[in-house]
Formats: structure tokens, sequence, C-alpha cells
């Protein structure tokens, strides 16, 4: 597989403060990377040492293949768009004239693309209205735009929907969509919205105390998080008889609970355990969700933690 980014052993120390302590992960190329962690953990750190608005105290990582270390390590960072904590915007100017700004930044030689990008990001038509006079979403899509002034492969946002309303929201998830769907671009977000996130992440990365916890595609999390029935009935023996004879996966929790997964007929399930008297006290939908997966697995790891510093 190729990598668009990968870390070794990633560190960044603040005086007695570790933001980083040894984070390796890696984002494949093409997809949307969803880097997830509570605030101090260590996000925005590692986004801001890819930048190259700091450096490591130790450890390596490498940006399409370069290393950190090496020189070309420059080159490859033009191929990167970020928008990191806010969007760089100049809030006196119009949205072309902040994309103006961005390209004369870049030395790029004319202002061609320019409508195109304002198209793609749904700000085609604002015409004299200045950046101050724009709503959080519509700053949150000029900032994007300015990050892909100089067409990066490799797009970074960091919370890019903290505070936006519902219709914000969907706007920025339709964008990000767009951008890594129809123009391969390769997305990392940074996010504590866990819901938003399973929306669009295809992998995900869980840091926690500047270390990555552990790193899942998003069809591995969903076979981990999938849906299931929970069932309690007088007796299990004749309910597995019953499954095991439609050929129904399930497990046995008890004498009298079971889970059941995938497509079931209720009514028919319960004629054919009522037939052979078994009844069915209780049934209802069971799905763990992206939130009550990384707070079980953060939990572990504190709890983990605490134990190792016990003994």
């Amino acid at each position: 597989m190729e990598y668009v980014l990968r870390t070794n052993a990633l560190k960044k120390e603040y005086k007695n403060y570790k933001a980083l302590n040894g984070l390796s992960m890696n984002v494949p190329k093409g997809s949307i990377y969803g880097f997830v962690g509570k605030n101090g953990s260590g996000k925005t750190t590692l986004i801001r040492l890819i930048c190259g608005l700091q450096k490591p105290t130790d450890g390596e990582f490498f940006i399409y293949g370069v290393s950190n270390r090496q020189k070309e390590i420059v080159k490859s960072r033009r191929r990167i768009g970020a928008v990191v904590e806010t969007p760089s915007i100049y809030l006196d100017m119009t949205a072309e004239d902040n994309l103006k700004e961005q390209y004369r930044i870049l030395g790029m030689p004319s202002y061609d693309g320019i409508q195109d990008l304002l198209k793609l990001v749904g700000l085609e038509n604002t015409g004299k209205k200045k950046a101050k006079n724009f709503s959080l979403g519509m700053r949150q899509r000029l900032g994007i735009s300015i990050a892909l002034c100089g067409n990066p492969d490799f797009l970074i946002l960091d919370e890019p929907v903290n505070g936006l309303d519902p219709q914000g929201i969907i706007e920025i998830r339709e964008l990000i969509l767009d951008l890594n769907q129809k123009h391969g671009i390769t997305v990392l977000i940074s996010s504590h919205i866990l819901d938003e996130l399973s929306r669009l992440a295809t992998h995900y990365g869980f840091i926690d105390n500047g270390r990555l916890v552990k790193e899942i595609s998003a069809k591995e999390l969903e076979t981990v998080c999938r849906k299931c029935i929970h069932i309690t009935v007088s007796d299990t023996r004749i309910l597995c008889r019953v499954l095991d004879e439609s050929g129904i996966e399930y497990t046995v929790l008890s004498e009298e609970e079971a889970e059941i997964f995938g497509e079931i007929s209720v009514t028919e399930l319960a004629l054919k355990l009522s037939a052979q008297y078994c009844d069915i006290k209780s049934i209802n939908e069971r799905d763990e969700s992206l939130e009550n997966y990384y707070i079980n697995l953060i939990g572990n790891t504190t709890a983990d933690r605490k134990g190792d510093k016990n003994e």
C-alpha cells in the first residue's frame, strides 16, 4: 500500500510536557483519514510538525516517502494544503482577492484557476462581499479554497466543522467527499466530532496522550461495530437450533440471552420459537457507534496506564 504520510516514533516535547510521545501512524494514499483524540492529545502538534511550523524533538516522518531529515522535504510539502485551527483569511478582502493574494504568496504566474476554485467551494457568487461578512461555513470553505491553491494532492484539515451550524457541516462534508472522490485528494481530518467523522472517514487513527492507540480501516471498524439483534428468550438452546436451521449467525451470551447478526424476520422467528415452546422475553437492535468504540478504546488504555503506574 502506498502512503502519503508515515510517522515513526515521532516525539515533541515542550520543557516537561510531551505533546507527542513516540507516535507512529500511516495515512494511505486516496484515503480520508480521521485523526481522533480529545483536546490536548497531540493532534494539532502533529499537524504543525508535518506542515513545517515546528520541528520534532525526536523520531521521523515521511511525506510521499521523503523524510523530514532530507532537503527534499520542502518539495514534498508543496503537495500539501492545510487549514490549521482557524482559516487564514483576510477579512477585509473578497473571496477572489483572498485567492489572488495566496497565488502571489506561492509565486504562481497567473490567476488562472481562481474562478474554478471558487466554484468548487461554492463561493463563485459572493462578488464584492468581504470575508468579514461571511458565515462561519463560508469562511471555512474559503480557507479550504486557499489551501487548495497550488493544486495539492494532500489536504490537512484541523477541526473543519467546529462551531458550524447543521447546514455548514453538510456543506463541508460534501466538499470533502467531492475533493476526495472526484479529485483524488487524500484528506487528513483532525476532529472530535465523531458522528460527523463517521460519515466521511475511510481510515481512522486514535491518539491519546501523544501516542497512537489504534489504526483501523472503516471496513474493519464496521465489522467490529456491526449491528445485531439482542434477544432474551426462555431457552437459548431452542433459539440456537432454530437459528442453525436458518443459517443465521449468532452469539450466545447466557442461558437466556443471545446476539443475532444479519437480517431476520422477527415475526417468522417468533412463530418458530413459539412452535417449540420457547418464549421471547425481549428483543432490541444494538449498534455500537464510533463514539462508543472510541470511549471504550481510550478508556481501556487509560486504565492500563493507571495499572502500570500502580505496579
